[in-house]
């Protein structure tokens, strides 16, 4: 008896190139570590039947279920701005696509599932640490409205994984509306495969953008998505940590949760990862890469375009530049809320820049900053309060009646911080996943703090500063 769900794989009737077709590879001894129940529900799938043996065995890939068409897709990205020709699914299996209950197609896919051939000589797995981390930061975003990939299921494997030294095997069940990246483009362009990029567009389209009609549309479309979305991230403080194109969804959610980080002190250039050892993806410079990434699109489908490469390259470049304005209109937006603005404009960038400076100089906690803004602790939060003082008082001149209520609704008042991220990896190692289901269900209200979850919501002391997240391969 195998797991039953209800498939529909629309990406595995594209030509076999997009893909390799294979199995997970199974695992000795499958365990549950959480369901996300409401998920599943959304997805169609019966909780209970998930948390099975049969259906742990599917989660954990010893067992396919009944119509997954299970395969790695291949792509090819810029890694830190240089070209890799071939990436792909290196720990990843697509088990296949389902019609959730407000009629969408979304993705189940295993992450840590065994070797593919774009393994490029890795393992194909996942160790606990980033499997927990994914989930955590991935259900976290989704509670703050940010378009995101989502986690349905985290297994424990009974299999050591080697990376610096032996550390316990899992696999996460990725929900996505797509796993197409930019990268997937650019492979087949720079093949010069016309039809598989022609098969691509026309699939990405009718998959996530109707509206669009053909290739420039599409660009435009995903331009204006991607805009938003950095600016949501930075209404977080938050840093993906690794904006290669192979880990930029043309769907517009955040994918790929390896190096990321939610900032403590604010700080402009802020770094976590340890691969990005000269701030390329660092805080504020998340808007420049996203619009470089769109220009790596439109270079790729720059054939489809037009067939004159003078004016494909026009339109082209004349749909990548209208990101600034959509962003900075998204900033505004996302800013002017954090204030508690009804209608923020450009008129109120220098309010905001001016907090955002003191911040800055200060070392001021950014979601403690901002949330204490709308509970009359925000003062707290600066070592030297006197200039914070006079911002308070030309904000108070611009904000309307009803701004707390607008304040609070847009300033959560707990995130996925760093180190208690690290906390709950580190106690679900010595086999304790309490932190990880606490730190969970405060995270999935982030806006209503409950009493119990209070100290989570405290910046972490000097010891427990986290400075540096990792890549979970």
């Amino acid at each position: 008896m195998t797991l039953h769900v209800p498939f529909d794989n629309s990406y595995g009737r594209l030509p076999d190139r997009f893909y390799s077709r294979l199995a997970p590879t199974p695992v000795s001894e499958p365990g549950l570590i959480q369901v996300n129940d409401a998920l599943a529900a959304e997805l169609g799938l019966d909780p209970q039947a998930l948390r099975s043996p049969e259906g742990v065995a599917a989660l954990a890939g010893n067992a396919v279920p009944d119509g997954a068409d299970p395969l790695a897709q291949v792509y090819a990205g810029h890694q830190f701005g240089g070209w890799n020709p071939q990436l792909g699914d290196g720990r990843a299996i697509l088990l296949g696509e389902v019609i959730d209950t407000n009629g969408v197609r979304r993705d189940l896919q295993l992450k840590g599932a065994g070797p593919t051939p774009y393994s490029r000589m890795g393992d194909g797995r996942a160790w606990l640490g980033p499997v927990l981390r994914e989930y955590i930061v991935s259900e976290a975003m989704h509670a703050l409205g940010i378009p995101t990939t989502r986690a349905l299921a985290a297994v424990t494997t009974g299999d050591p994984v080697i990376r610096n030294g032996a550390l316990p095997g899992a696999v996460l069940t990725r929900v996505a509306s797509s796993h197409v990246r930019v990268g997937t483009f650019q492979y087949f362009a720079a093949r010069g495969d016309l039809e598989a990029l022609q098969a691509l567009t026309d699939y990405v389209i009718e998959r996530h953008y109707p509206e669009a009609g053909d290739a420039l549309g599409l660009l435009n479309a995903v331009t204006a998505r991607q805009a938003r979305l950095v600016a949501q991230w930075l209404g977080v403080g938050f840093i993906h940590g690794v904006m290669n194109t192979d880990n930029s969804s043309v769907a517009g959610e955040t994918i790929d949760y390896g190096p990321c980080a939610f900032m403590d002190a604010y700080h402009p250039g802020k770094v976590f990862s340890s691969i990005d050892q000269y701030g390329r993806y660092a805080y504020a410079k998340q808007p420049e890469i996203a619009v470089w990434n769109m220009a790596q699109l439109a270079t790729a489908i720059l054939p489809l375009i037009d067939p004159d490469q003078n004016t494909a390259i026009e339109k082209a470049t004349e749909a990548v530049n209208r990101f600034p304005d959509i962003y900075q209109d998204a900033w505004i937006a996302t800013f002017g809320a954090k204030l508690g603005l009804a209608d923020a404009t450009a008129e109120d960038v220098p309010l905001i820049e001016a907090l955002l400076t003191l911040m800055t100089e200060q070392g001021a906690d950014f979601t403690r900053t901002f949330r204490g803004l709308s509970e009359d602790s925000a003062r707290a939060e600066f070592s030297d309060p006197s200039g914070f003082d006079d911002w308070a008082t030309r904000w108070a001149a611009r904000r309307p009646s009803d701004w707390q209520d607008r304040a609070r609704a847009a300033n959560p008042a707990v995130i996925a911080r760093n180190h208690r991220v690290e906390q709950a990896i580190s106690a679900a190692v010595a086999g304790d996943y309490a932190p990880f289901l606490t730190l969970n269900e405060a995270l999935a209200t982030p806006f209503r703090l409950s009493p119990d979850h209070a100290h989570l919501a405290e910046a972490p002391g000097p010891e427990e500063e986290v400075r540096q997240t990792f890549c979970g391969t």
